[in-house]
């Protein structure tokens, strides 16, 4: 399949992607294809297709004592890849997170992916599991995005983790870039430069956090330009469809939505006019960026399309 840093490379127009959820565990494949189907006549270039973090439950054993168990809600995050990529003939790209896996589980993954041919992954430290207040590693694991970067990177140098001049691995590496800056970082500088190290470890490309203020991704693409960061920069959008989402989206994601958006969407009496107010404005967001010919626009459709797609069929 294509590298993406190539299909930016051999494309004169800004092109189509968005993201899509795993099935929750027992959910059937056909679901998921159903929320794709309706975005394929766009012609995307990549899928991206997240990775969630394991969850810790407590079950009563008979002795009466709690006994703490993980599960993984939205399993198969490779499966999925190799299944898009069969059934739709489009490059599918895994989300690789630190969180819950240790090196030789991320080892193991990643040689499955280049069997698979999945060559394009997205790079992530991950979140704290829902239970904690904090991020943990894994105790054999990596603590942050620039040390899983290495690991990648090493593969495609053929270095694995007990033997060197291996079979090298091809993969392009993207990863997050945040125009709000992470919520973690005591400022956009400091994250920056942590960005800046990322590409220099070997990142080719970088998707945004979702926001609703292109302004503030400007600012951000020209902060990154001036600190010699050169590679390319893909927009992430989310065309908001329920009022709930007002607070959800800030306390989650750690993002400013701009009072305009919010006064339309607080005078919407139904969640069927806020979808309509959050396409338009996911219309106007686009068309600034395309005139501005950003590389990509990427959506965060959360496997529903119908927004999604209701702004894809204006701009392309």
């Amino acid at each position: 399949m294509t590298k993406i840093i190539q299909h930016i490379q051999q494309s004169d127009k800004t092109l189509f992607s968005f993201e899509i959820l795993p099935p929750l565990k027992g959910e059937s494949i056909q679901q998921l294809f159903k929320a794709i189907d309706p975005l394929m006549e766009f012609k995307p270039k990549f899928i991206d297709v997240t990775y969630h973090r394991e969850e810790y439950v407590y079950k009563k054993r008979e002795n009466g004592l709690l006994e703490r168990q993980t599960i993984r809600k939205r399993p198969g995050t490779v499966g999925i890849c190799a299944a898009i990529m069969n059934h739709f003939k489009v490059d599918a790209v895994p989300h690789i997170i630190c969180g819950g896996f240790s090196k030789e589980e991320t080892e193991n993954a990643l040689i499955d992916l280049d069997f698979l041919g999945i060559d394009n992954v997205l790079v992530l430290r991950g979140d704290a599991i829902k239970s904690e207040g904090s991020f943990t590693s894994d105790p054999n694991g990596h603590s942050y995005a620039t040390e899983l970067l290495v690991q990648v990177n090493d593969m495609n140098n053929g270095k694995y983790l007990e033997e060197i001049n291996m079979s090298h691995t091809n993969f392009c590496i993207g990863v997050a870039g945040y125009p709000e800056k992470h919520f973690e970082a005591p400022s956009l500088n400091t994250d920056l430069k942590y960005l800046k190290q990322k590409v220099d470890l070997g990142a080719e490309f970088i998707v945004t956090q979702m926001f609703f203020d292109n302004k503030k991704y400007f600012e951000f693409v020209n902060k990154c330009r001036d600190m010699g960061i050169t590679v390319p920069i893909i927009p992430g959008l989310k065309p908001i469809t329920t009022k709930k989402q007002l607070t959800i989206l800030p306390s989650i994601f750690h993002i400013d939505l701009p009072d305009e958006l919010v006064l339309e969407i607080e005078k919407c009496k139904t969640n069927d006019h806020v979808k309509q107010v959050g396409i338009e404005w996911g219309i106007k967001q686009s068309k600034e960026l395309m005139e501005a010919g950003v590389p990509c626009l990427h959506y965060y459709s959360m496997s529903k399309s119908d927004a999604v797609r209701q702004i894809a069929e204006t701009l392309f």
